[in-house]
Parts: structure tokens; C-alpha cells; sequence
């Protein structure tokens, strides 16, 4: 059995046989991984002078005089993700800001971030194998430690930094935040180090033959319950289900969205260095960096968007419309990269959208990414359609409906979001859910089309919110088959008239999309 698909060196390439340590070595040396895309022992000023960050570190990896030796790019990660666990933070929101604070840049800021988030994903299964280690639950562990345990396991078995530098380093990072247990870290991660990985797997795993669901949710650090909701949707293919919780784990990519009338994808893609994407006209994808400093993003030329969201929303505005065609309607806009695209489409259309959305800071949002488009945003609750003049019923060509939803279909860009939802979540959710679609098909005219969207596969928000949404909205539904509205040879579309889009069969992330109809 294959344990999850981060990268790995496989053995430790500095101290000869695995789990060897040279005793009481706290240098940096040898600390630095030798892949390309990790990251390194924290740089030199150019001036000599050491920068010490507000944790005690220094760049150099010089003492500061009474405190410990703290790794600036291991401590950034360690606070982002203390940040995430002690305060229920976002980690692509707190990180950029931390990476900013320290002036981490280049390769320490990768290896920061690659820390943080490929910590978070494991999360699962480095917890039960410092369980293991510790010979106690982790959650018994002072959450201080046990987050920079998660750190230097997480280096051990997923990255080539040398066994003795990760645990060095680690022990380092104890003494900062809880002095009184380096001792136990240090033989906790010693014995971590005594297998890699796939040994881990088969030691802890239940067995595949037996408990299959309980052995991939550890194998690939997914709760299981999400593992049985993918496999569910996916009809029980439990290989392909491993390839989606494989596709979890790694680093997602970046993909930017040309706005149709104010870029051209492949002028674009040259001016940012990235490529056009595969299936949507409008996507780009970028190699790396910080889209967010492109002068194409400030300018509003182009956003940040996953592909699978361009295509769904590009599928509902070349929905087959009978009669007029001028009056949009998103009824869930924030944080506003579907009403952005739509609103560049209605504009070479001679169309306006109405973009509705109940949170006062993402309405803000969204009108910040919809400035100079035609579109009106409403901050208001959208199910009020009927009770408020500016929703009225029986008006709307076109309708979208980015229902709130559990995320499960963008866990590989939010990695703290598998271990945060619980099954608890959906009922509250699908309710949400069903009451949003039917003031959508009130707010559609009609012969009008109506667009339901989740990031999420769940059955029970996809196949069954549409269809007790449809059945009790009182009016006749038609559903429309939403595979042609996808760009020719698009594989694995199934059977229809649905769509759901998958990390492992399409690169995006994994998207739901119903057209309906209203007759």
C-alpha cells in the first residue's frame, strides 16, 4: 500500500542508517532539503547584520543571548498553525500575512509554506502515529508541543530534510514553546524515525480488506466520513476514491481567470509566464508566486479562480435561452469571482447581473471585484426573493445559485477545513441549500435557466438538494443536460443530466452543476 503522494526523500541522506541521530546536535547544518521545491535554513543578510524575527530567531541561526535558537521559517509555520488550531484562523489568510511580518521571501517562504500546509493535511495521520509514539493519545499533549511534533514529524516522513536536523530543529522549536518537554520530544520523534511512512501506514491502518474506508482515511489523513461521502459519490470506486484523497494532499494549483472583453488567455498567459488552461477559454495557470501582486489582478483584467469555477459559471451563461437575455442573477455572490466572470460575459452581452449577497463585508467584496462591470450588488438575504421589490419573482433570465456548502470539493486549498466540518454540519447546510434554490427558481422567469453549484460532492448536497428542491418549488422543472455546456472531449462527465468535476479526473476543484429549467 502506498502511503499519501507528498514528495519524500525515502531515507534520510545525512546520518547514514535511519533513525540515527548525532546526540546534542542543535546545529543548521545539513538542515537543508534537496528538493527543488523545498525550502532551506533561513538566508543571510546581504548587510551581515543578523534580523532576528519577534520569535527570538535569527537568519543565521545565531543565539540570541538567554533565549533559544528558534528556525525563523519553522517558527513562522509553527505560529500559522497554532494560529489555526488555538484560534480557528484560515491558514491562507494568517500565513501570507506572518511570511510578510518575518520578510520571509523566496526559498524560506516556500519551505514555510510547505510546512504549514502540508502539516495541516497530514494532520490526521501524524497524529496517530505520535500517538503511537508517545505512548499516549496526542490530544493528551500540551497543544504547544503537539503542533511542533506535527511540524517535525511532518518533515520526517514527507520531506528529504535530514533526520537529524528535523529532529534538531524541532526540539529547538519545543524549547521555545514549552520548555519542560524537550526531552519527550526528542524520543518521540526518534521513534517516529524509525519507520517511514508506508510503514507507518501498515503498522496503524486497519485493514484494506476488511475496514477499506478506515484504512484509506488514515492513509491519506481524511476523516472518514468524508472518505465514505467521496467513495459514495464516486458509485464505491474505492481506487479512484485513493486517487482524489491523493490529489487532496498535494500542493493545488493556481489558476487565474482572463474576464472576458478585458484579457485574452494566451496574451495573458505570456505577460504572467503561466499557460492556458485545458478546458475553460478563460483560465491561465500560473507556476507559482503571488498572483495577487499581477498587474493584470490589480487592474482587474483577470482574478484568481479555480478553472472548475469558470467552467460552471461560463455553462450557465451559454445555457440555451428562448426569448430575453438581459437579467442576471447571482443570488450567492461573495466573495465575488463567479459574479466577476459573469459580469464580464453580461457586459458583452448588453446583459446586467444583480449580485446578491447577505454578508455585509463579502457584499463589499464582491463589489470591489465587480467594479466597472454591469453589476448591482444587493446586500441582502437572498431567499427574501418576492418579499423585496429589488428580488422580484418571474424576472430573471438567468439565475445562479453558489449555494454555502460543506467545501469538501476544495479541501486541497483549504487543508484545516477536512478536520474542522463534521456530519453535523449538513443538515443546517442542505436546508440553506434547498431554500436558496427554490427562491431562484421563483426569481427566474419562465423559459428561464437556473444554475445550483456546490464545492462539494456530497450526494446529499448535490443530487439530493436539487431534487427536493425542484419537486417542491411548484412550479414544472425541466432539467438540462449540463455535459454540452462543458467544452468538447471534457472527460468523465457521467451520465448526466448533472456534472461533477474532480480534482484527479479534470485538475479542478471539485465542483457540482444542475441547469434547470423552469417551465
Amino acid at each position: 500500500m502506498t502511503g499519501p503522494s507528498e514528495p519524500r526523500g525515502g531515507r534520510f541522506s545525512a546520518d547514514g542508517p535511519r533513525g540515527r541521530f548525532a546526540d546534542g546536535d542543535r546545529s543548521r547544518e545539513g538542515g537543508r532539503p534537496t528538493g527543488g521545491q523545498r525550502g532551506e535554513r533561513p538566508g543571510r543578510r546581504a548587510e551581515g547584520a543578523p534580523r532576528e524575527g519577534r520569535f527570538g530567531a535569527d537568519r543565521r541561526g545565531g543565539r540570541r543571548p538567554g533565549r533559544p535558537t528558534v528556525d525563523l521559517p519553522r517558527h513562522v509555520a509553527y505560529q500559522a498553525i497554532a494560529a489555526v488550531h488555538r484560534d480557528d484562523a484560515y491558514a491562507n489568510l494568517v500565513l501570507p500575512a506572518m511570511l510578510r511580518d518575518e520578510g520571509l521571501t523566496g526559498r524560506d517562504a516556500a519551505f514555510a509554506t510547505e510546512l504549514t500546509y502540508g502539516t495541516l493535511r497530514h494532520t490526521g495521520t501524524l497524529d496517530a502515529i505520535i500517538t503511537d509514539a508517545a505512548g499516549r493519545d496526542v490530544q493528551r499533549i500540551d497543544p504547544p508541543v503537539r503542533d511542533a511534533l506535527r511540524i517535525g514529524a511532518y518533515q520526517l516522513l514527507h520531506t528529504r530534510v535530514p533526520a537529524h536536523a528535523a529532529v534538531s530543529s524541532t526540539v529547538d522549536l519545543v524549547r521555545a514553546v514549552g520548555p519542560g518537554a524537550t526531552g519527550f520530544a526528542n524520543a518521540v520523534l526518534r521513534e517516529v524515525a524509525t519507520r517511514d511512512v508506508d510503514g507507518w501506514v501498515e503498522k496503524l491502518a486497519p485493514s484494506a480488506q476488511t475496514d477499506p474506508i478506515g484504512h484509506l482515511a488514515l492513509a491519506y489523513s481524511h476523516p472518514q466520513w468524508i472518505v465514505r461521502a467521496f467513495a459514495e459519490a464516486l458509485g464505491g470506486d474505492l481506487g479512484e476514491t485513493a486517487r482524489l484523497l491523493i490529489e487532496d494532499n498535494e500542493r493545488p494549483p493556481v489558476h487565474l481567470c482572463a474576464r472576458p472583453g478585458l484579457a485574452d488567455p494566451i496574451e495573458l498567459a505570456d505577460e504572467v509566464g503561466g499557460a492556458p488552461g485545458a478546458f475553460s477559454p478563460y483560465a491561465v495557470y500560473l507556476p507559482g508566486g503571488a498572483p495577487g501582486e499581477l498587474s493584470a489582478v490589480a487592474e482587474g483584467r483577470a482574478h484568481v479562480q479555480d478553472e472548475g469555477s469558470q467552467l460552471v459559471a461560463n455553462a450557465l451563461a451559454t445555457a440555451p435561452l428562448d426569448g430575453p437575455d438581459g437579467r442576471w442573477l447571482d443570488l450567492c455572490a461573495g466573495p465575488g469571482g463567479k459574479a466577476g466572470l459573469l459580469g464580464a460575459l453580461a457586459a458583452q452581452r448588453d446583459a446586467r447581473l444583480t449580485a446578491v449577497e447577505v454578508a455585509e463585508h463579502r457584499a463589499r467584496l464582491v463589489a470591489h471585484a465587480t467594479r466597472g462591470l454591469p453589476v448591482n450588488v444587493l446586500n441582502t438575504d437572498g431567499r427574501t426573493v418576492g418579499a423585496d421589490p429589488k428580488l422580484p419573482e418571474g424576472h430573471f433570465d438567468r439565475v445562479l445559485v453558489d449555494a454555502p456548502c460543506t467545501g469538501l470539493g476544495s479541501l486541497r486549498r483549504r487543508p484545516e477545513s477536512r478536520w474542522r466540518r463534521q456530519p453535523s454540519d449538513l443538515p443546517p447546510l442542505t436546508r440553506l441549500q434547498r431554500e436558496l434554490l427554490t427562491a431562484a427558481l421563483r426569481a427566474v422567469r419562465p423559459g428561464g435557466v437556473v444554475g445550483y453549484v456546490t464545492c462539494s460532492p456530497h450526494v446529499v448536497e448535490t443530487h439530493v438538494t436539487v431534487t427536493e428542491a425542484s419537486r417542491r418549488c411548484g412550479f414544472p422543472i425541466d432539467f438540462v443536460d449540463a455535459r454540452p455546456l462543458l467544452p468538447a472531449g471534457m472527460p468523465g462527465l457521467g451520465d448526466g443530466p448533472t456534472v461533477q468535476l474532480w480534482p484527479q479526473r479534470h485538475g479542478t476543484d471539485a465542483m457540482f452543476l444542475a441547469v434547470l429549467r423552469r417551465g
